[in-house]
């Protein structure tokens, strides 16, 4: 697997991390939460010889969703959003462009999620966690084989992601950490919508002491 990040600034703090997921075997690619700067994402997937199979969007927040019809028209490819988010993509007042952009942004999944469920690119296989809690319809998505899960707005380095935004539970967003995350080997590598990657192990100790003053 070949793996690169682009980081786009949206103007809404911090930069919003799109990934390019290529499988060297097949060409297939996979572009996650592509919040903007079309042109070198379609520049690294042509460097790479990349063939576009999936949209992949961890949630349907307009910071990383503003580059999802552009891309889709120059490379194709399938939008995945799991199945509670795919109604945010259309309802400005869940996926708050209003205070990103000047203009709605209004997109329709190919494809709704869910947990458990599958995706191939070539040999490379990952799964759906269902990581509530930022949103309603917030995802993770898990490679075993190459030992990382990307954890879009859910997981951050060192913290979690903001749950005052509609549709979010700071309940949920603990148990998705903790219940869907944390129980993951301690080597996983974790690639946030945001800032830095961190580590499972890394992650731990903040949560086993946080977890018990929520209760």
């Amino acid at each position: 697997m070949i793996l690169k990040e682009l980081k786009i600034n949206t103007w809404v703090g911090d930069p919003t991390n799109c990934y390019i997921v290529f499988d060297e075997k097949s060409k297939e690619t996979m572009v996650i939460d592509p919040a903007g700067d079309v042109d070198k994402i379609e520049e690294l997937i042509k460097i790479l010889g990349g063939n576009l199979k999936y949209i992949y969007l961890t949630h349907c927040h307009g910071d990383h969703i503003m580059g999802v019809t552009e891309l889709k028209q120059r490379c194709g490819g399938k939008i995945l959003i799991h199945f509670y988010d795919a109604e945010g993509l259309n309802n400005a007042e869940i996926n708050l462009t209003p205070y990103i952009v000047e203009k709605q942004i209004e997109l329709e999944a190919d494809s709704r999620i869910e947990d458990g469920d599958l995706i191939h690119l070539g040999d490379l296989e990952f799964k759906v966690i269902y990581t509530p809690g930022h949103t309603k319809g917030g995802t993770s998505l898990y490679c075993e084989k190459e030992g990382c899960v990307f954890t879009g707005d859910t997981l951050f380095r060192g913290t979690w992601g903001r749950t005052d935004c509609p549709t979010g539970s700071i309940e949920d967003i603990m148990d998705s950490i903790t219940k869907k995350l944390l129980v993951l080997p301690d080597d996983t590598i974790c690639y946030p919508g945001h800032g830095l990657s961190t580590k499972i192990r890394d992650e731990k100790p903040i949560y086993l002491e946080l977890k018990p003053k929520l209760l």
